[in-house]
């Protein structure tokens, strides 16, 4: 009898195993220092009081992608979405250690962080090809979004036919201008927000629970 109610419970696990949904994971991309990591961590303070990894103004402190999972986002009407987030190394097409010598590192220690930022964007390319389902793509408000990285980067995430939303980062600095980034990318929704200030973000968990629910 024991047999038998064992092996129950075990067909029961597999079942719900089998058919539970798994939550949508949402990467979160873009150039190097457009505020990926802050975002992240608002986002999942917000909604969890957690964080999920360090920031800094030199570029590639990301050099493996993070995730949290179960992050659930609601608005007062009921609506709600489980995420997992996935916080990505910043996406270049050039990673030279010279750059990082110049914010004081040691050659070895600059050597070395190329290295390892260079196997973060390769990291970063198979989340987006492999195991991401939506997409946050940052990008900082005060620079030109024209680039070949913006450019191959949204072809790619087009390419999968992946939701998409565009964030134009730090608006609380003077030189912003999201209408840039709206012209450069019409056919996705731009939202404006400070990651770091925490400005407009009720309107981007608005559109994400739009876009990934």
């Amino acid at each position: 009898m024991n047999f038998f109610i064992r092996t129950k419970k075990r067909l029961s696990r597999y079942l719900n195993a089998f058919f539970k949904k798994r939550q949508s994971r949402i990467g979160i991309y873009g150039p190097p220092n457009a505020g990926k990591t802050t975002l992240s961590n608002r986002i999942v303070r917000d909604w969890t009081g957690d964080a999920l990894g360090p920031v800094s103004e030199i570029p590639h402190e990301t050099r493996r992608a993070r995730r949290k999972e179960g992050i659930t986002i609601s608005n007062q009407n009921g609506n709600r979405v489980t995420i997992d987030i996935v916080d990505t190394p910043g996406v270049t097409t050039k990673i030279d250690y010279q750059e990082f010598i110049e914010y004081g590192m040691e050659k070895d220690e600059a050597v070395k962080r190329a290295r390892e930022a260079t196997e973060g964007v390769a990291e970063a390319m198979h989340w987006l090809r492999e195991d991401i389902d939506g997409v946050i793509y940052m990008l900082d408000s005060t620079l030109d979004p024209f680039t070949q990285v913006n450019i191959m980067l949204v072809g790619i995430i087009e390419s999968r036919n992946l939701p998409v939303i565009i964030v134009a980062n730090k608006i609380d600095l003077p030189d912003a201008s999201a209408s840039a980034i709206r012209k450069a990318f019409p056919q996705h929704p731009v939202i404006p927000v400070s990651g770091l200030e925490g400005n407009n973000m009720e309107e981007l968990y608005e559109k994400m629970l739009e876009h990934f629910g």
